[in-house]
């Protein structure tokens, strides 16, 4: 089975303008997303996708510097994005992940590929299925067949959220959960706004220029209120608000 992981980036973001580009430890933000896939060995290929806007040169510019494909496609229909970014670079599934999520575990990547693999027919997984590793850990995987037929099929939200129709519609598809305990799901590390920067920044000084162990990360984050307190109030958006 070949795995494609497929990273959605794009320089605009009505809370957090430029974040995927930001400067974290010496790193761009991409480029920890980037390494962690890469440290997993979990995919057989990665791509980033991003937007034909101009602003979006840059992304494919930090592409070419990081030594990752780059393929660019619609703003809004990131499903159409990862279709393409799929056609260019054919597999049997794709891994996806988005480049405001810096602080994912190579590990997690890697455990989510094997129990995928491990399953035949398996159209998604998902850590999400619930949700018990802090937000901006999580991994997905996704059939080629069931892509296709989001492809197909999904309007509206679903288009910017690329696997939200499959998961949503369980009783059209072979859908797997992937739990870890205990439950870490009230923490917050993914960056969407200027309060979650901080946080992760934190994070940064703390650990240095490297992927944290999710668990590693679990226990520092509980040992420490007052860098939790820094993004605590921050809503996430829902699934509609593409």
């Amino acid at each position: 089975m070949r795995i494609i992981g497929i990273v959605q980036a794009r320089m605009g973001s009505t809370r957090l303008p430029g974040k995927v580009l930001k400067d974290l430890a010496g790193r761009s933000v991409l480029g920890w997303v980037v390494r962690a896939a890469c440290q997993a060995r979990a995919v057989d290929e990665l791509v980033v996708a991003t937007t034909a806007e101009a602003a979006d040169d840059a992304v494919e510019a930090e592409c070419a510097r990081l030594g990752v494909a780059c393929h660019r496609g619609p703003v809004d229909d990131v499903l159409t994005r990862f279709r393409g970014a799929l056609a260019r670079h054919p597999g049997d599934a794709v891994m996806r992940f988005t480049a405001d999520c810096p602080l994912l575990d190579p590990e997690v990547i890697r455990e989510a590929a094997l129990a995928y693999r491990a399953v035949p027919g398996l159209d998604y997984l998902s850590t999400g299925l619930p949700h018990t590793l802090p937000r901006g850990t999580d991994v997905e995987i996704v059939g080629r067949a069931a892509l296709e037929k989001a492809d197909h099929d999904a309007a509206g939200h679903h288009r910017a959220h690329v696997t939200s129709y499959v998961y949503t519609h369980p009783g059209d598809f072979r859908i797997m959960g992937l739990t870890y305990h205990p439950d870490a799901s009230d923490l917050r590390v993914t960056l969407d706004t200027g309060d979650d920067w901080r946080l992760i920044r934190r994070v940064a000084e703390e650990f240095g220029d490297r992927a944290v162990p999710v668990r590693a990360l679990v226990a520092w984050l509980r040992a420490r209120p007052d860098v939790r307190a820094l993004n605590a109030h921050v809503r996430q958006k829902a699934l509609r608000e593409a």
